[in-house]
């Protein structure tokens, strides 16, 4: 019998494309090393949460939380999940217009209830997007912080296929 390859699944969420350039970075950089699979937080269910063994968590900062579709992929998960995930490696990927902490902050907390292990620091994408033009535009982010998002995917997956998580 051939055992399933460690699988590592990103859940994002993204209004103006930021977010969304960013799990798909992190995507690239994972399928080299092991199975990866990139899904909207809209679209998230408990089982394929119980079928992941790691969680990469990618969203926009929007008014110091996290998005509201994220919020709500977590409402709708985190009871079904109580006691089944307890010890999987997770790491956040943080879209924001200026700080990222509060969104960064408020998943901590959630998934600290479910015994997640944080394998990286989190990694905060600083946009810069201050006035409402700037906010609700489409965002382009820097080959740089794509670069660390892919980075960040690669050693993830890499992590889970080497058992190291």
């Amino acid at each position: 019998m051939v055992a399933e390859p460690a699988m590592l699944l990103i859940i994002w969420h993204s209004r103006t494309g930021g977010a969304r350039a960013m799990a798909e970075a992190a995507l690239r950089g994972a399928v080299g090393e092991g199975a990866a699979r990139l899904l909207p937080a809209e679209e998230t269910e408990p089982e394929q949460l119980l079928a992941a063994q790691g969680y990469l968590f990618v969203c926009p900062e929007n008014l110091g939380t996290m998005s509201g579709a994220m919020k709500e992929f977590f409402d709708r998960c985190y009871y079904p999940m109580l006691g089944q995930i307890e010890g999987r490696p997770f790491a956040t990927a943080i879209s924001a217009g200026s700080d990222g902490s509060g969104a960064e902050r408020q998943i901590e907390r959630i998934v600290t209830g479910w015994r997640l292990r944080r394998i990286a620091e989190g990694l905060i994408v600083n946009l810069e997007a201050q006035t409402p033009a700037a906010i609700l535009a489409p965002k382009t982010v820097p080959a740089a912080a794509l670069k660390k998002c892919h980075d960040l995917g690669l050693s993830f997956a890499a992590g889970l296929a080497m058992g190291l998580f």
